[in-house]
């Protein structure tokens, strides 16, 4: 673990830290393209093919029957239930606060406006097999749902058995998913960018996954709409001596536990705090041996010598989670310019957004906070704007457009103007 001065950072150093993430994509996308292309023209053939192969998985009935989908209901805790169901309306009611109507104004016989249209279908990738990812479901199709997409698809990869967890299928019915498929991977993107005999395309595809998926995402983009770049997970913490020591080093833990490339970093302008996380880090034994990795491999505590210094430090960062523990937060956070995810407070660690607050957990990593967003209801809907022009105002506007396409040599463009104003009533 790194445990430095902001100023007294090493070029490698800070080039490691500012570039973790970027998952090397050439490696796998040859044999990506491969798997592409075998579903492209096998179809469902291929799919139980590569489901045997990379899952273990024998797997006849692509699609998650309803009754099967009834009986995870039974087989789940009803507690569990009763969390997926209230996160649920969490989640939707943020979304839903999202939304704007259509809208237009008029001026000088000029109307102008905007109308919102959903995207038709969405495939939601959900990573599975050996684990269950619930909370990925509700992330992904219930601002889809808000939104108005008419179908949404969850593909996730089934157990050896050929089962899918029945937590995940829980989450399906609870976010109001309409189709469900056991199959992941590289072999699933390109089933749901393409379709096969079982599984109908759609129009865009959203969700986390491995390298496989995420090259698989990035080599079907032509064909179909995808959303952000979202690599290892990651957490960045901005406190002064306020702050629990105890607190930030468990949310330095909790983000470790993601992955084995998970970074998680402390800026502090208090070397005291410093101290004392890195102590309670080198003394904690998480129960998943890649938490532990992770911090040794991408952790770091790095002491500011104030909070500007902090703050700019973040930005150049633009993490995917923002933990803000200072005095004023408020005050902190009006000058963060790129981060997924804000988390104001003590009492505010990313484990509320991984579930249940209702901001959504889909989220950039890897610096691409600096340009993207995270995963929010405009993800799942069209813009498309409107105009209706009086003759009198086109016949002002024409001053304009005409002399513009004339220069451009768009003789058309400003004959189908001129043919306006120049008609007669009784042409």
């Amino acid at each position: 673990m790194l445990f430095s001065g902001i100023s007294e950072l090493t070029r490698e150093q800070r080039d490691k830290l500012l570039r973790r993430g970027r998952a090397d994509l050439a490696g796998v996308e040859a044999k990506v393209a491969e798997i592409i292309a075998e579903v492209r023209s096998r179809g469902d053939e291929a799919l139980r093919d590569f489901t045997r192969r990379f899952d273990g998985a024998e797997v006849e009935e692509l699609r998650v029957s309803e009754e099967e989908i009834e009986k995870a209901g039974e087989r789940v805790d009803g507690k569990l239930i009763e969390a997926l169901e209230i996160a649920k309306e969490n989640i939707a009611d943020f979304h839903r606060r999202q939304l704007r109507g259509d809208w237009s104004y008029t001026r000088d016989g000029i109307t102008l406006g905007q109308v919102y249209r959903a995207i038709a279908s969405v495939g939601c990738y959900v990573p599975g097999g050996r684990a269950s990812y619930p909370s990925t479901v509700l992330m992904c199709a219930v601002p889809a749902k808000v939104a108005g997409v008419g179908r949404v698809v969850v593909t996730t990869p089934p157990a050896r058995s050929g089962e899918v967890n029945p937590l995940t299928l829980v989450a399906c019915s609870v976010a109001g998913v309409d189709e469900v498929y056991r199959v992941g991977g590289a072999q699933a993107i390109a089933a749901l960018a393409y379709g096969t005999q079982s599984i109908a395309r759609v129009e865009k595809i959203v969700g986390p996954g491995n390298v496989y998926v995420t090259a698989a995402k990035r080599l079907v983009s032509g064909d179909v709409a995808i959303d952000l770049p979202a690599g290892p997970s990651e957490v960045l913490i901005i406190a002064d001596d306020s702050a629990s020591a105890r607190f930030i080093a468990l949310d330095m833990l909790a983000q470790a536990e993601h992955d084995p490339l998970a970074s998680s970093v402390l800026v502090t302008t208090s070397r005291k705090l410093a101290e004392r996380v890195r102590e309670i880090l080198e003394r904690e034994t998480p129960s998943r041996a890649e938490a532990k990795q992770a911090i040794e491999a991408n952790g770091a505590i790095l002491i500011a010598r104030d909070l500007a210094q902090a703050i700019d430090f973040a930005n150049m960062f633009a993490p995917e989670h923002l933990e803000i523990i200072t005095r004023n937060d408020d005050e902190v956070l009006r000058r963060i310019e790129s981060a997924g995810s804000v988390f104001l407070g003590g009492y505010s660690p990313v484990a509320c957004g991984d579930y249940a607050s209702g901001t959504n957990h889909v989220l950039p990593t890897a610096g691409y906070a600096r340009v993207y967003s995270g995963l929010n209801v405009y993800d799942f809907l069209k813009v498309i704007s409107f105009q209706r022009l009086s003759r009198a105002a086109l016949e002002e506007l024409a001053e304009i457009i005409v002399p513009l396409a004339e220069a451009e040599g768009l003789e058309m463009h400003a004959e189908s103007v001129k043919a306006r104003i120049e008609r007669r009533e009784h042409d």
